[in-house]
């Protein structure tokens, strides 16, 4: 093992120092969702270095034993002496020996929520806190805020109902019978933990506001309304009819908190009807914003909305960085927040005042009756965008001239060539970047030493086709689209391999056991047990083909109804030939690295590889990627991410390939990084999903001893 120079080390030290802020964040920590407190997904550590990072082998793994058709692992895991904290595809949560993967203890959420409810979704991580003897590991499943013990993993019989909150409750409204997950951790903050959800995309959706709750008791303490009631600011951007029916505007992606400032910044994502805004006239804060918030008492400071009146489904997708940086000779503390639209937006964090100009620019308007969508949109004119921003003719997929012809015969009547072209019944667009981003959950890595900001994105176009609510012929058909259409399509031919068709369920369930699976979800299906057990009838007799009694269709009629868009969007749809390729020109999956300090890009290279296609003489593709990179004083950038099942290292400084290893299942999650006992860790979740095999385990890498 090459050993690092003493004094380089300490000059490496100095000038992170120098660039840190006052409170002197301990940057060999991971104890945050996000690695340090700034979520910025850097790491000090240099034992694993660019001279030896080629000597990385598997140090141990870890199974969890429980996975599924179609689950995923998607959870950064923490770790806080010498123990890592994770979560498995059925989100038990489990204790590890940080040194050996040894499990210390096991807890399955079920125990205490009754395993009727076997669907909670997808858990990206845990959040922890302690005070004295008093250690607690906090996470979501479902709908549920849940607390154990960090030693033992004992529920805190104290916290809540006997160890659990029902984040479907005191959300101000007159329901609690929402579709919620809470699938990324919330962040602690002295002694609350600050929590948003995944919500319904139809117009069933909940309101999506931010809550704080006392750590030790799981009792509420403030909330932040992103729909704001009568005489809070922002009311007048939605149309007073319809917004208390609206929900959404709300984060799913995770937050960070300034601690010094007492700050929380949260992104938040789009007002349902996701696709078509009819009842929401107006520009609709504070969806699609990234709102700066009290974390005392949830006040808000500032805000800035990146989509106005979003019909693109335009979610935040990722928590935002803080990050110091130098702009004409002057520090200024930042905050950086990447979109799936492929721009980053950054702002001074106690003003909210760009760092560089954000151009309000003119952009085309909808033809859909009913739908009045925003004439202009902000676009930042630096940093330097992290993908191509438009889908043109020269991008249509030209590798194979059959590829090229299968892709030309799609886009007969599809409108493309504009990022903020509005859905349309006359015609379908290209949504480019795509409904997953550009920049996705995984987030960004930010190193404080040389001011660089990192970021994987898709690079893949969708197709968006919207239908009219008045075609549909039935009631059934109705609340199909309302509660299924947006996944599996109005055909309900689904999305495969990743979305399965619904034709032909006649012959696998009865309407009884069919029933049971839309309580219950399956995979990455939520439970639509909120589903009134009236409309849950119409929808299996649709899905199974079956006749309504005339006295059953008049039980949906008036209120039993839910509120319907005027159009639906029908299915998410990538842009494919009928042999599943993409139907851009690659590179379908990037890795940017941005000098924060000029917002100019540093190097951008290929992420991911199609064996098929390099076996055909294709240069390196690049693929879908869903997860982070970690950066590191080692000069290395890690990300796994890709759907070829690998883990890679680069060159942080040119972006050079330095290292690479196969995984047993994609690693669709964000590593973590740790030392422990004078050891330097690399851990990757590898739980595969989003169309790749599903795994169970957690993987290790270190150096030889």
């Amino acid at each position: 093992m090459k050993v690092i120079p003493s004094s380089f080390l300490v000059f490496l030290f100095f000038l992170i120092a120098c660039t840190s802020e006052e409170n002197n964040i301990d940057y060999t920590d991971w104890s945050h969702y996000g690695g340090p407190e700034d979520g910025s997904r850097y790491s000090s550590l240099t034992q694993i270095n660019k001279d030896n990072v080629s000597q990385l082998a598997q140090a141990w793994v870890y199974h969890t034993g429980d996975a599924t058709e179609r689950s995923q692992i998607q959870c950064q895991p923490i770790v806080i002496d010498g123990i890592l904290y994770g979560t498995s595809p059925s989100l038990d949560v489990f204790a590890l020996d940080a040194a050996t993967g040894k499990e210390i203890w096991r807890f399955d959420p079920f125990d205490i929520l009754g395993g009727e409810n076997s669907w909670a979704g997808t858990n990206r991580g845990v959040s922890y806190w302690a005070e004295a003897e008093d250690k607690r590991i906090l996470f979501g499943a479902g709908n549920w805020l849940m607390a154990v013990d960090a030693l033992t993993g004992n529920p805190i019989s104290e916290f809540g109902d006997g160890g659990k909150v029902d984040l479907r409750k005191n959300l101000d409204t007159d329901r609690d019978d929402f579709l919620i997950v809470a699938n990324a951790p919330g962040v602690i903050f002295k002694d609350k933990i600050i929590i948003g959800m995944r919500l319904s995309e139809g117009l069933d959706a909940a309101p999506g506001h931010i809550r704080a709750y006392n750590v030790k008791t799981g009792k509420r303490e403030w909330i932040f309304h992103t729909i704001p009631q009568k005489g809070e600011f922002g009311y007048d951007t939605w149309d007073s009819e319809f917004i208390q029916k609206i929900g959404g505007a709300n984060n799913w992606a995770g937050m960070v908190v300034d601690q010094k400032r007492e700050i929380v910044f949260v992104p938040t994502g789009s007002a349902t009807y996701d696709f078509w805004g009819g009842y929401r006239t107006g520009d609709n804060l504070y969806a699609n914003s990234l709102v700066a918030l009290d974390a005392n008492t949830g006040e808000r400071i500032w805000h800035f909305q990146a989509v106005h009146h979003d019909v693109w489904d335009r979610d935040f997708p990722a928590n935002p960085n803080l990050i110091r940086i130098q702009k004409e000779g002057e520090w200024i503390d930042a905050v950086a927040q990447i979109s799936k639209q492929g721009m980053t937006y950054v702002f001074d964090r106690e003003s909210g005042e760009p760092i560089w100009p954000i151009v309000e620019t003119n952009v085309p308007q909808s033809n859909l009756p009913g739908e009045i969508t925003s004439a202009t949109q902000p676009i930042p004119t630096l940093p330097e965008p992290f993908m191509n921003m438009t889908f043109e003719d020269s991008d249509i997929l030209s590798l194979k001239p059959e590829w090229e012809e299968d892709i030309r015969s799609q886009l007969v009547n599809v409108q493309y060539g504009d990022t903020w072209a509005p859905p349309s019944s006359e015609h379908g667009i290209i949504l480019f970047p795509g409904m997953d981003g550009g920049g996705e959950w995984g987030g960004a890595s930010f190193d404080p030493s040389n001011q660089t900001l990192y970021v994987n994105a898709n690079q893949i176009p969708w197709l968006i086709e919207m239908t009219p609510n008045a075609e549909f012929e039935n009631v059934g058909q109705s609340i199909y689209s309302s509660y299924c259409g947006n996944c599996h399509g109005l055909s309900r031919k689904g999305d495969l391999p990743a979305i399965p068709s619904l034709i032909g369920l006649a012959e696998k369930y009865s309407q009884d056991s069919l029933n049971q699976l839309i309580i219950k979800g399956r995979g990455a299906m939520p439970a639509f047990d909120h589903i009134s057990e009236e409309n849950r009838k119409i929808l299996t007799a649709f899905l199974l083909g079956k006749n309504l009694e005339e006295g059953d269709k008049k039980d949906m009629e008036g209120e039993n109804v839910p509120l319907a868009p005027g159009y639906y969007m029908n299915g998410y749809k990538k842009l494919l030939t009928k042999d599943g390729v993409y139907g851009s020109n690659p590179p379908w999956g990037l890795l940017t690295a941005i000098d924060m300090n000029t917002g100019k890009k540093k190097w951008q290279v290929t992420l991911g590889e199609i064996n098929s296609l390099s076996a055909q003489g294709f240069e390196p593709t690049g693929t879908e990627n869903y997860g982070g990179p970690v950066v590191t004083a080692g000069g290395l950038l890690f990300i796994a991410a890709t759907k070829d099942e690998k883990i890679r290292a680069f060159d942080k400084e040119t972006g050079e390939k330095l290292w690479e290893a196969k995984l047993p299942a994609a690693g669709h999650a964000t590593p973590a990084m740790y030392e422990y006992d004078g050891k330097q860790f690399l851990v990757i979740a590898c739980g595969g999903g989003k169309g790749t095999k599903s795994g169970d385990s957690y993987v290790a890498f270190a150096l030889p001893d």
